[in-house]
């Protein structure tokens, strides 16, 4: 029995069905990364047909986590009534349509149409991804495999990052229109999730869904059984959902990913992902602003893998301790280094202080504070409540996303770089307090035992 369950652990259809969805977050970082390098080139007028101010450029940055918001909010309804598979594979549709409206823009308006797209597509899969993989996967790989989209994701901001250096605008929206096919192919060989069937009374799915995750030979009954007593309870609550939402017992853990989400927008990485180009330039950065840009992607990619590789031995709450302390000491060194700058001190000779303190910022935030509130809202959202909480959650984070990033031009008008790297300093000491007094460990749980914690 017990080589059954490590059997079933490790199987590789549970590998395939991360994989599958990873690969629709590649799609996901290689939007959130596209504005980095192609900014630059539409505002230069020898590279494009039409003209793009500082005003249209930072809407086509921020247009997107605003589109995101409403995908986040939209994505709720669908994924209970449609299905996360289904949802999931209707996302590709969105993105690629999104991509060649921009591939092909003759105006201004084209590309911020496509962003708009794009960022409903995001947003829509932001909130399918984590909760599909939390459905599906065995407790005692959830947090490996379900880091698998942050890991892709941020594969996919290498990528954008790489190509973006040696191709053009369009060009890099016509490989954003081809990253969509891998996963829209796989995807179609996953199966939904046994939850989600089972919230439908579909019993035979829900065990052929189950056994195909879990291994044929594997013995899924109780597993199974679990799950069905949680869905017989929620089925009893299904007309007094919005009701279960506000109840006292529901607040915790909705909370909880509220400002996980808050924390992890807050800490400023929207503004340095969409503008890392920018920020080096600004820096007067002696190292080329592309090749430092990819090497924070790398950074990025590399700092998730290690979170993917150990989350399951370590838990999250202190990879989430790691996260926070880099994030504080970066961004006030950052802060410093921009403050001296506008002080008109000499920082010639130290234009490698962006370069380093960018990667390891980037790399304390992928440990963290990046993947973990996603992969946590799968697990603590009790399950009678999980789409509609979900899609709020995501629609804050959005929202959270969007004011940072519209806004962070604004800030460095106002208070200047020193100032605006402070703020997000002081929001990492807020959110490593947070962490230390309020966020549950969830390493090694199931979904069950995880919502009788936190709603007793």
């Amino acid at each position: 029995m017990a080589e059954d369950s490590q059997m079933s652990v490790i199987s590789l259809t549970q590998f395939l069905a991360a994989i599958a969805v990873g690969l629709c977050s590649f799609c996901v970082g290689f939007t959130n990364g596209y504005t980095s390098p192609a900014l630059p080139l539409m505002e230069d007028r020898s590279k494009t047909d039409f003209e793009v101010t500082k005003q249209a450029a930072s809407w086509i940055g921020g247009i997107m986590p605003l589109a995101g918001l409403v995908g986040g909010v939209c994505g709720g309804p669908l994924i209970v009534y449609v299905g996360r598979r289904l949802t999931i594979l209707l996302t590709a549709v969105p993105f690629i349509l999104a991509w060649l409206l921009i591939g092909f823009a003759t105006s201004v308006w084209f590309v911020l149409t496509g962003r708009l797209i794009a960022g409903l597509a995001v947003g829509v899969s932001s909130l399918a991804l984590p909760v599909y993989l939390g459905e599906a996967l065995h407790p005692l790989v959830r947090g490996t495999l379900g880091l698998m989209p942050t890991l892709l994701g941020n594969f996919g901001l290498v990528a954008v990052y790489t190509f973006g250096t040696f191709i053009t605008w369009s060009q890099l929206a016509f490989v954003g229109a081809g990253c969509c096919l891998p996963f829209l192919i796989l995807m179609l060989f996953v199966p939904e999730s046994p939850r989600w069937y089972l919230s439908r009374d579909k019993q035979e799915k829900a065990q052929k869904s189950l056994q195909w995750l879990r291994r044929k030979n594997a013995d899924v009954n109780a597993e199974l059984q679990g799950m069905a007593a949680a869905k017989s309870e929620d089925s009893q609550n299904i007309k007094e959902t919005c009701r279960e939402l506000c109840s006292k017992k529901n607040r915790r853990p909705i909370l909880i990913s509220l400002f996980l989400m808050l924390f992890q927008q807050f800490s400023g990485i929207n503004a340095v992902i969409f503008y890392t180009v920018k920020i080096f330039t600004d820096a007067g950065s002696t190292i080329d602003s592309n090749l430092s840009t990819i090497i924070v992607g790398l950074v990025n990619f590399a700092a998730t893998l290690i979170a993917t590789l150990i989350i399951d031995r370590v838990g999250r709450k202190i990879l989430l301790y790691i996260s926070a302390v880099a994030m504080i000491l970066t961004l006030f060194l950052l802060a410093a280094f921009f403050f001296c700058k506008y002080k008109g001190m000499k920082t010639s000779d130290y234009g490698w202080i962006p370069l380093m303190c960018c990667v390891v910022y980037v790399m304390g935030f992928s440990v963290g504070f990046g993947p973990i509130p996603w992969l946590m809202m799968g697990e603590i959202l009790p399950a009678r409540i999980r789409g509609l909480a979900a899609s709020i959650v995501v629609g804050f984070n959005w929202t959270c996303a969007f004011i940072v990033t519209k806004t962070f031009q604004d800030m460095i008008d106002s208070i200047g770089s020193h100032g605006a790297f402070g703020v997000f300093g002081s929001v990492c000491i807020l959110a490593l307090l947070f962490v230390i007094f309020f966020v549950p460990e969830t390493k090694n749980k199931t979904l069950e035992e995880i919502e009788a914690e936190l709603t007793a």
